[in-house]
């Protein structure tokens, strides 16, 4: 689980947009870009090449 402090860092590489925190699936979603990112052991993976599209 990502802290609270993260989160509000966090932006979309891509957009600089806000990142919405998906807990159950563990992905940060980006609704502008329509891509959501994953988090591999409480880390963000914040490669736009990486990130699945939605």
């Amino acid at each position: 689980m990502l802290s609270e402090e993260l989160l509000k860092v966090l932006a979309c590489p891509k957009c600089k947009g806000e990142l919405e925190y998906n807990r159950t699936d563990e992905k940060l979603i980006c609704h502008a870009c329509r891509l959501r990112y994953d988090i591999k052991d409480n880390i963000p993976i914040m490669l736009i090449d990486e990130a699945e599209k939605f």
